[in-house]
C-alpha cells in the first residue's frame, strides 16, 4: 500500500479515531453509526487497499475534513496532541512482536463475539477495551485523555474511549505501511490537503 491518497485516508482514520475520544470524553456520547464504522475498521486485518479498511472512503468523510482543518486551517491543539501520542506509540507498538500477537488474538476473539453482540454493543466494545488495557496501555507515555470527570468516570465511556484509542492505533499502523511518517505531517501537508479534499470530491460525486 502506498500513495499520498492512502496516507491521506489513514491520517484521516487516525484523527476521526481521536475526535470521537474526544466527543466521549467531552460530552458523554458519540454517534453509534459513526462509532461502528471506526470500530469495525480493526476488523479489517487484511484489505485489499487502504479505502477498504473504512468501508470505502466515505467511512472516513468526517476524518478527511478534519486533516484539513487541522493541516490547513486553525488546528485543535488536543487532537494534534492525541495524533503525535498515537503515532508515537504505535512506532513503541510494532517493536513490541508479543503485544501484537496478544492483539491479534484478541481481535480475533472479538470477532467471534460480533456473532451474538455486533457493533457497537458493549460488550464487544468492552472486549476492545480490555485489548487497550493489556497491550497498549503498558507502553509509555500513556495518553492522557482529558474531558469531564463525571463522563470519564462511567465505565462504559471509558470502554468506549479504550477501544476508540485502540482504532486510532489500527489506522495509525496503516499510516506506516503506506509510507507514512511524523515528518511528512509537515513537510507533506499541503498536498496531503489537497489528497483529502480530492477524495472527498471524488465521493461526494
Amino acid at each position: 500500500m502506498s500513495g499520498l491518497r492512502d496516507r491521506a485516508l489513514a491520517l484521516g482514520g487516525i484523527l476521526q479515531a481521536c475526535s470521537q475520544v474526544q466527543e466521549v470524553a467531552q460530552r458523554g456520547s458519540v454517534d453509534s453509526e459513526a462509532l461502528r464504522q471506526t470500530l469495525r475498521t480493526l476488523f479489517e486485518t487484511d484489505p485489499p487497499d487502504a479505502a477498504a479498511v473504512y468501508g470505502g472512503a466515505g467511512g472516513v468523510r468526517e476524518g478527511l475534513r478534519l486533516l484539513i482543518r487541522q493541516l490547513d486551517g486553525k488546528p485543535d491543539a488536543e487532537l494534534t496532541r492525541y495524533l503525535l501520542n498515537v503515532l508515537h506509540l504505535e512506532r513503541k507498538l510494532r517493536r513490541k512482536p508479543e503485544l501484537l500477537r496478544s492483539i491479534s488474538k484478541g481481535i480475533e476473539r472479538a470477532r467471534g463475539q460480533m456473532e451474538h453482540y455486533p457493533l457497537p454493543h458493549s460488550n464487544t466494545v468492552a472486549a476492545l477495551a480490555g485489548i487497550y488495557s493489556d497491550t497498549v496501555s503498558t507502553l509509555t507515555p500513556r495518553i492522557i485523555v482529558k474531558g469531564a470527570e463525571g463522563h470519564l468516570a462511567n465505565p462504559g465511556n471509558a470502554d468506549l474511549v479504550r477501544a476508540l484509542l485502540l482504532a486510532a492505533i489500527r489506522s495509525a499502523v496503516l499510516w506506516r505501511q503506506c509510507g507514512g511518517s511524523r515528518w511528512q505531517i509537515l513537510l507533506l501537508r499541503s498536498r496531503l490537503v489537497q489528497a483529502a479534499r480530492s477524495i472527498i470530491d471524488q465521493n461526494d460525486n
